[in-house]
This record gives C-alpha cells, structure tokens and sequence, in this order.
C-alpha cells in the first residue's frame, strides 16, 4: 500500500482504530459512559477528615513534554544526618471515577491507555484524565502521598502513605530538567518562576541517584533501549525520534519504583491482599548466558540478577554505542512482565529486572488499571474500610490486566510497525545493518542499527538466534498492516 503525503497520520489513525478492534479493546466510549461523564462537572473537592492540607509544599510534575494526564507530583525535604524526605502525590482519580460504573467499566474493560502515532486512546475520558483528575498546575487536587525518608546511601528508613490535598506549582518536562541537571543547559524557566524549586530538584536528584545505586548494588538491571516515536510534520511522518534516559527520568523512575514497593508492604501490613507487577526468572537463561560468553562473560548456569547487572555494565562500557542492541536482546530473552494477585500469606515472586521483592503499579491510575484497583485498595487501608474487592475478583483482574496490557502492546507495536513502513517504503533494495532481536517458530525478526525499525527476516534467517548481528536487504513493506520484510545478505553472521 502506497501512502500519499500529508495523509499519514489520518492513515495511522484508521489502522490504529482497526488494530484496537481487532484486539478485542474498545477504542470509543459508550453512549452511558459519556452520559455519567456529561454529569461531572468539577474536580474532587478538597479537604475531609484524615486528609492532609500540603498545598504549600514545592510539588512539581516532570513528564514527557506533550504529556496532558498528569498522575503524580514530587517534592524532598532535607533532613538531619543526611537523610532526605521523599513525598510523591498520586492523583486520587477513585474520588471521581466509583467502581461499578460504566466509566470505570471502559477502564476495566481495557485496562490501559493506549498511546499510537495515529492517536491515543485514553482509559479514562480527557474532561478526567487531562483536567478534573489529572494533577494540573495552580489547582487544588486530592491525592495520596506516599512519604519516604531516603538515608545518603540510597536505602529506605521510614515510610507512611495517607490521603492529602496538593497543588502543582510547575509543569516541567524530562528533556529541559535534564539538560540543566547534565549541565548541559540552563535552568528551565517554570522552575526558576517557583522560589526555592531549583534547590528542591538538585535536592530529588541526589536522593534518586543514591536510590538507583543502590538498587544496582542489588542487582537491578541497567537497560537500555532503543525507544522511538514517530515525528510529523503537520499531518506529515518525516523521522522517528529515540527516547533516551536521563536524569530527570531517573527522578522519577526511582521515585515511583520507591513509592510502589512502600505501597505493597504498606497493603501487607494491613492484612490486604494487593495486585503484583512480577517479572519471573528470566525465560531464556541458557540464551543469555550465551550472549554473555560472545562478549567474554562468564553467567552462571542459575540466572542470577547481579552477575547479569555485572555484565550488563562492563559491556555498556566496553561498547556504549551497540549496548542498547545487546539490552534489547536480553530483555526479549527474558520475557514479558505480568500481573498476579498477592494475598495475605501467599508469596509472589519479585520483579526480576529492578531486584525487588515488593513492587505492585500505584503510581499512574489515570492510565493503567491496576493503579486504580491499588488505589482503591490503599484508601480501603487506610481508612479501615472493608476490602473493596474480593480474592477471586483480584485474581481475575491480574490475569485480565495482564492479558489486556499484551493487547495494548501489541496495538502500539503495530501502529509504530506501519509509521517506520512510511517511512521505509521509498527504500526499498537498500541494505541495512541490523540484530536479530526475536527467533521462534513463528518467525525471525531484526531491527535495523541505523535506524530504530523492526522487521521480518523473510528470507536467510535459517541458524539465527536473538543478538546476532546480520546484513539485511529491505525486500517489502506494507504499511496497512504494518509489515517490514527484509533478506539476508551474505552467507555468516556476526
């Protein structure tokens, strides 16, 4: 299929729209869920018994920079002894969105928002998610705070979760706080309109690092993809950009990761049962411990997180420039993430890629499901109320959550295939260098060095496994339905 200018995101939007359908996802609300909607007309209100008034405090959001739902502010205290108070504000969307309802119906039909080149489909309605439960700048919002206190080396020496009113003081966005903490720009202005909010972030931002560290230390994994998203021009798709980490994504990430495993022992010290996010022992070790030996590493024959994290950083050092490709290889290696139902005296497994035990999804209930039911289960906690879901019902939920989240994947990664065949489609006979980033009875697939595409090795994929580096020719593309065909050129592999 042949794509004519200025019509590509119209095209990306009807594929996406027919990718959700086609994956059993609703990509529209129903008539009575805009009809419950048409009936809210205004934020939570502020304030109640038990509720903290933190609206002084100097919160702020960091997101990406187009983003509209914002679901969590932070803000640190400087303590004695070094030590250092984390507070991270999580938009009560629970206050407006009542469980049973057909908004929350939708939500729990889909589970997550899903976010294409065409368009993203929101979980929740954009009058809630981007205005009345969305944490907005200069508006009073219910949240709930979870309270951390970071000693200099990173670790964790109290905690408390309870419900709170907050104000975002500033909107700020990954690419700009990033370059100012790196050095390499100045001070973003929406943090140099808040007095005192440079010194808060430089505060944050020695905290997460120790936190990050330490969290290596145990033998959490340092990935690091290649992530793109398509850029337009107008309606136009002209390039895809790669997203990269940096330290303003650190402040959060760290944050959360923190806040998250606060919350699934603060669930467990009430006796309530919690929905886990679960990465299992790698599914491919034998694959992995292989790579390894490519590059001169010894991994034992039981996966073992720290010598992977050992290997992990003496390649990003050896080869900084290829390191996403081997990430990418080990990540698929290791299989996908899932959700599971911890009740009281069950034990779950731990999250094999951050080296945590206790890690549940709190932080982002505007957009992903289980955040909701978490939340709904926290403010259940700590209120002493009756739990609002029964076992059965959360164990059914994490197997739909989990199966829902596969689908949405599965929707993006078919949306971003059709926007690189855009963008491939005038180059077709060109050669590539590339890695083989999937290998299984339904096929080989590569990703392009030169640029962040990924497609089927239709021809010469015979012998191949995850990480070989291979020389491709494009043969076809077709955009409709996302497919990227190439050949093998030359007879070895690298």
């Amino acid at each position: 299929m042949q794509t004519d200018e200025g019509k590509h995101r119209a095209i990306l939007q009807r594929i996406a729209h027919r990718a959700m359908l086609q994956r059993g996802l609703l990509p529209d609300f129903s008539s009575e869920a805009l009809a419950e909607l048409g009936g809210i007309h205004a934020p939570a209100s502020v304030g109640g018994a038990e509720v903290r008034d933190l609206r002084d405090l100097l919160w702020a959001s960091i997101d990406n920079d187009d983003s509209r739902d914002l679901d969590q502010l932070t803000v640190a205290g400087a303590m004695p002894g070094g030590n250092v108070k984390i507070f991270v504000a999580v938009a009560d969307v629970d206050a407006l969105v009542n469980s049973g309802s057909a908004i929350d119906g939708h939500a729990r039909h889909n589970t997550t928002s899903v976010y294409t080149a065409g368009r993203i489909f929101p979980m929740l309605p954009e009058k809630l998610s981007t205005d009345l439960t969305s944490l907005n700048p200069d508006e009073d919002r219910m949240a709930i705070v979870v309270e951390m206190v970071i000693a200099a080396d990173g670790s964790l020496v109290d905690s408390d979760i309870y419900r709170a009113s907050v104000r975002n003081r500033a909107k700020l966005a990954y690419h700009s706080v990033a370059e100012w903490l790196e050095g390499h720009g100045n001070v973003p202005a929406a943090v140099a309109a808040v007095k005192g909010l440079e010194e808060n972030l430089r505060l944050q931002d020695r905290a997460a690092q120790g936190m990050k560290n330490l969290r290596h230390v145990h033998g959490a994994l340092s990935f690091e993809t290649v992530e793109a998203r398509p850029v337009f021009d107008g309606d136009e798709i002209r390039d895809l950009e790669v997203e990269k980490k940096s330290r303003a994504k650190d402040i959060i990430e760290d944050f959360m990761i923190g806040a998250n495993g606060v919350t699934a022992r603060y669930l467990l010290s009430k006796k309530f049962p919690s929905i886990r996010r679960v990465v299992r022992t790698p599914k491919r070790w034998e694959r992995i411990v292989e790579l390894a030996a490519e590059h001169d590493f010894t991994l034992p024959k039981v996966p073992d997180s720290k010598a992977l994290e050992e290997f992990l950083t003496r390649a990003k050092a050896a080869d900084p420039v290829r390191f996403p490709d081997l990430s990418l290889a080990v990540i698929k290696l290791m299989g996908a993430g899932e959700y599971v139902a911890e009740l009281p005296g069950d034990t779950a497994p731990g999250h094999f890629g951050l080296a945590v035990r206790d890690y549940t999804h709190s932080t982002a209930p505007n957009r992903r499901y289980p955040d909701l039911i978490t939340q709904r289960l926290l403010k259940a906690a700590i209120a002493g109320s009756p739990l609002p879901y029964g076992n059965d019902e959360l164990e059914a939920l994490a197997k739909h959550c989990t199966e829902e989240e596969d689908a949405a994947n599965k929707v993006e990664r078919q949306v971003r295939k059709s926007a690189a065949a855009m963008l491939l489609e005038n180059r077709i006979g060109e050669q590539f260098d590339a890695i083989i980033t999937g290998a299984a009875e339904k096929g080989t697939w590569a990703r392009l060095l030169a640029i962040p595409v990924e497609g089927r090795v239709a021809h010469g994929f015979e012998g191949l496994d995850v990480g070989n580096r291979i020389r491709v020719q494009l043969i076809s593309v077709d955009v409709d339905r996302g497919y990227i065909d190439f050949r093998k050129i030359g007879g070895g592999k690298a």
